[in-house]
């Protein structure tokens, strides 16, 4: 039997790998997320009003071999073990072309270096993954070593895996106790790594609310009503067909007498406490175009179907509080994902380039600054290397993350060769160890074959950090638009039959 076990182990090992889901997603991210990032960018416009019409297009991505910058200024390549040995990081250059556009015409476009990106150990960047076993002892590695991990000045440190609410999806929850509040709604809308929170609220009286963004508590007809359904007897249907249920928002619909959509965004707007009533209207569209369900889009063409998807929610609290439906079970795994090393590294790109005083808003002052003085820079000039590179490998280095997120990255236990499969098959929670938390502490029946079921720290953090089972793989999400399209394909299929 034990034989055996070894075997499936040994097996196990060399099809799937115990951390092949962390290469996998790292590998998707310089192949695909990194150009993802720049795209949605698209363009960057310095405001330069000598030069007229100008910006900056930002077009293909590529990523160099993993290389090392000498203090002569001489580039060579390097392999991990050097880096480990003189405390460097490991990390290869990261190129975008970026075209100039003066008045629609373009100018050449130049290659331009906008930082160094971390090389995870055994990714399709790494040498050491198109080495033999031979060539890997030649080279200083354990030919067994798994990789999935980075070397950041010297140390090896790894991105544990980190649990999250499952996005995109409506779970309700009964609210105990003397809370005004009697049933809720939670909402995670996540789009491009950003996710946005969603709180609908039944109080005792009937009235439901929403609260999003800086928006709080406001009355979800009228936001209803600013999506541009605007009779009641449409609202109504809309939320549900059952005659109980329908009774059960008739509440809502008496507290507002709102009957334009100009009306609604306009109170949407006083709730957002904006004192100028001409910019009422447009912040408010602003709002929900932006921030509410980003999933579904981010323009007004996206309303209708941002006031369905709300309408479904409210339906669910009000079969909820009519007991005709059970709450969800938060603790469940279903109702659960985890962020791997290329979800948590889009992230913290986006947040980098993107930021109050990220990469992008440096090129536009950089670009402004040096064209007062009388002449156009070259496009390396006005790009800050260093400022990606620097930020990456300090988030990596220290472990802090976008969110305020701690110990996202973690130096890699090198005990034994058990105690570093398991550390990289770390799960960690996002609820704070100073609170109980029983029922996420606890275990749940959906944890068995995903998580180990006895292997858990004592103490503060016991049933927040878990592990891996052993065998357990990490199955890849898909973009909403591909599983719209399936629900679509399979409603066809039934509808013929």
């Amino acid at each position: 039997m034990e034989n055996k076990f070894v075997k499936m182990m040994e097996s196990f090992s060399k099809d799937k790998g115990f951390v092949k889901f962390q290469i996998e997603s790292y590998n998707e991210f310089i192949i695909k997320r990194v150009s993802r990032v720049l795209q949605d960018i698209g363009t960057i416009k310095p405001d330069v009003p000598d030069l007229g019409d100008f910006q900056i297009k930002l077009g293909e991505f590529k990523i160099g071999s993993p290389s090392l910058k000498e203090a002569d200024g001489s580039v060579r390549d390097i392999l991990p073990n050097e880096a480990r040995i003189r405390n460097l990081t490991y990390s290869a250059p990261m190129y975008i072309e970026m075209t100039p556009i003066l008045n629609g015409i373009e100018s050449e476009s130049v290659v331009v270096n906008f930082g160094d990106l971390p090389v995870m150990i055994k990714s399709n960047i790494c040498p050491l993954s198109m080495m033999n076993k031979e060539e890997l002892i030649k080279s200083g590695e354990d030919p067994d070593d798994m990789g999935g991990y980075f070397i950041v000045n010297g140390t090896e440190r790894i991105l544990v895996l980190v649990e999250e609410i499952a996005q995109n999806r409506i779970i309700n929850a009964k609210v105990d106790g003397v809370s005004n509040v009697t049933e809720l709604a939670r909402i995670h809308s996540e789009k491009n790594g950003y996710v946005q929170r969603h709180l609908l609220e039944r109080k005792r009286n009937g009235s439901i609310t929403i609260s999003f963004a800086n928006l709080n508590k406001l009355p979800v007809a009228i936001l209803l009503k600013a999506l541009g359904i605007l009779n009641d007897k449409e609202i109504v249907e809309t939320i549900s067909n059952d005659p109980e249920v329908m009774e059960g928002f008739y509440t809502n619909l008496y507290e507002t007498e709102i009957t334009t959509k100009d009306k609604a965004l306009e109170t949407i707007g006083t709730h957002m406490k904006i004192p100028q009533e001409q910019y009422k209207i447009e912040r408010a569209s602003k709002l929900i175009d932006r921030y509410l369900l980003p999933h579904l889009g981010q323009d007004s063409s996206s309303r209708k179907e941002k006031a369905v998807f709300i309408s479904k929610a409210v339906n669910k609290i009000l079969k909820l509080h009519l007991g005709k439906i059970k709450e969800d079970d938060l603790d469940h795994y279903a109702n659960k994902r985890l962020r791997l090393a290329g979800d948590l590294l889009e992230i913290l790109l986006r947040s980098i380039l993107l930021g109050k005083w990220g990469l992008i808003t440096r090129i536009t002052y950089n670009y402004q600054k040096l064209t007062k003085r009388g002449r156009l820079p070259p496009m390396q000039a006005i790009v800050e290397s260093n400022v990606l590179t620097n930020q990456l490998t300090s988030a990596l280095a220290i472990g802090s993350w976008v969110g305020g997120r701690t110990g996202v990255s973690q130096r890699l236990e090198r005990g034994s060769y058990i105690k570093t499969i398991s550390h990289m098959r770390n799960v960690l929670s996002p609820l704070t160890s100073t609170q109980e938390h029983f029922e996420a502490r606890e275990l749940h029946p959906t944890h068995w074959g995903k998580l180990c079921t006895s292997e858990t720290p004592e103490g503060a953090t016991i049933g927040l950090r878990k592990y891996l089972a052993i065998t357990a793989e990490i199955t890849k999400g898909a973009p909403e638009k591909e599983v719209k399209n399936v629900q679509n394909i399979i409603a066809k299929i039934i509808r013929n039959e």
